[in-house]
């Protein structure tokens, strides 16, 4: 019987193995349970199915724990909270395995094989040759107890199979529908290797009735997985619960996700500044949408109240970096200007423009720099870029780029910089409220205006034809001046007299 609702509390697991760094689709398989968990008030479990002994590294558990995290997503159980269900660690669970194994042979539903890995493939080969579809031949399916004894006394090595029912195998998914297929069509699985580790349909079954999970839910690759582990619930006696396959996730070409496609990893995601709050929000629109139409940003509170497994498509999610761009530039012109700067801080502390430890006042400064060049960027590591119209100006000699040159070049544009330069020379520091009196002074001596006006000043002072306004610029230069910082900021006053010694 598949579960009902009713009958158990809300139970879902996200089961990673820790053999690579957290992939987008995996990913967005963990929000989803994640969100079920929390729009139903049920557990979210995370379990460690590490029996990869050769690929799963301890390094890689952190990093995906630290992953989840950083995306927003806390558990209420697993190897590092605990829980009532525990171990939450596939090779911490290995008695388990065997004692279940164990009973199902007791009760000849499970059987000993002792073919071995060439006699099986010769068989397949065999069955293909034929045209016939490559299953489990059955060969050890009716062994006696004398047969079984004999080639146990021998030394024979044997794998544990199922042995599987007549009929039909089927099951309603929350988001395909109802699936059967003829176990005519499933050989009898293995379930425990000839060196006694379990495989992976056993090991999963076993461990998410003894969890109590109600809902499976992952991506549509494991359908089918699914009818071989319903024949092994049922062999338990345990209950069925409900499963949710999710689509597949795509790149824009509808290929398979890959690094061709630019980064997958949540890792490569936070190495190059998006914010977890944009990412969470663009991988819950992959494959599932809200109610209401055209809502596109959403925060994680407003997710899981609208989230619902009924509003999943069946249709492959495709996943497009323009889009999440544009969500994360949303995002950061969303967050307030002091929480970006925190989150900003890395990227400056690594290209060594601020100090490992940077103080209230270079956090203040920073939030400055920071808020003049949101609008240029798409994800936080670009800033390191762009704010190169603060530090890398000017060389020695003063560089100016095109557009600068061409604006000096106008008619009557050095004789404005120039007044703009002597003018500011008085002022020990330039502030704000002293450059709109000094752009007035300039205005009335050379009859300038407009772009006449500005255009020059602003060539001046950057070296650029364009860039964040000046207003935003010149407190940045002058405070940044004053600050121990590990690349120093020149101030308006030398920045001027730099470029125009040049012209």
């Amino acid at each position: 019987m598949e579960l009902e609702i009713t009958e158990m509390a809300v139970r879902v697991r996200f089961a990673p193995s820790p053999t690579g760094f957290l992939h987008v689709g995996n990913a967005r398989t963990a929000l989803f349970n994640w969100l079920v968990a929390r729009h139903l008030r049920g557990a979210f479990v995370l379990r460690i199915e590490d029996t990869d002994a050769e690929r799963s590294r301890p390094e890689y558990e952190t990093q995906l724990m630290e992953d989840l995290r950083w995306l927003g997503l806390e558990w209420d159980e697993s190897v590092d909270v605990g829980g009532a269900y525990g171990p939450y660690r596939q090779t911490d669970r290995y008695g388990l395995y065997r004692e279940h194994a164990q009973g199902l042979l007791r009760q000849d539903r499970a059987f000993r094989c002792f073919c071995s890995e060439e006699e099986v493939e010769q068989t397949r080969r065999g069955q293909l040759a034929r045209g016939e579809m490559p299953r489990y031949a059955g060969t050890c399916r009716h062994l006696t107890e004398e047969e079984i004894g004999a080639r146990m006394q021998a030394g024979k090595p044997f794998v544990l199979r199922l042995r599987v029912r007549p009929g039909m195998a089927g099951f309603t998914d929350l988001v395909y529908g109802r699936i059967e297929i003829d176990t005519s069509q499933i050989s009898d699985p293995v379930i425990v290797r000839s060196d006694g580790s379990p495989t992976y349909n056993y090991s999963v079954v076993i461990d998410d009735v003894a969890m109590k999970i109600s809902h499976v839910i992952r991506g549509d690759g494991h359908i089918s997985n699914t009818h071989r582990q319903i024949l092994i619930y049922e062999a338990l006696d345990a209950p069925i619960p409900l499963f949710a396959h999710l689509p597949t996730v795509l790149g824009p070409d509808g290929s398979k996700l890959s690094k061709r496609h630019g980064a997958t990893s949540l890792q490569e995601f936070r190495t190059q500044g998006y914010l977890p709050e944009a990412l969470a929000n663009y991988l819950a629109l992959l494959g599932w949408s809200p109610p209401e139409e055209g809502k596109e940003i959403m925060s994680l509170p407003e997710i899981i109240e609208r989230f619902d497994l009924a509003r999943v498509s069946r249709s492959p999610a495709i996943f497009g970096s323009a889009k999440l761009d544009w969500m994360n530039r949303t995002y950061i012109h969303k967050m307030p200007v002091e929480s970006l700067a925190k989150c900003a801080a890395p990227f400056f502390i690594a290209a060594g423009l601020i100090p490992p430890d940077p103080d209230p006042a270079v956090l203040a400064w920073l939030a400055k720099v920071v808020d003049a060049l949101k609008s240029h960027v798409d994800h936080l590591d670009q800033l390191v870029r762009e704010c190169s119209i603060i530090y890398a100006f000017p060389a020695v000699p003063p560089s100016l780029d095109e557009g600068a040159r061409a604006t000096l070049a106008e008619p009557g544009a050095l004789d404005v910089a120039r007044e703009f330069a002597r003018l500011a020379a008085q002022h020990e520091m330039l502030t704000f409220d002293a450059y709109k009196e000094i752009v007035g002074q300039v205005k009335k001596a050379t009859g300038q205006k407009g772009k006449g006006l500005f255009h020059p000043i602003r060539a001046a002072l950057t070296g650029l034809g364009s860039g964040p306004e000046l207003d935003r610029l010149i407190p940045i230069y002058e405070e940044g001046s004053r600050l121990n910082l590990p690349r120093r900021v020149m101030s308006c006053r030398e920045r001027l007299a730099a470029v125009l010694s040049d012209e």
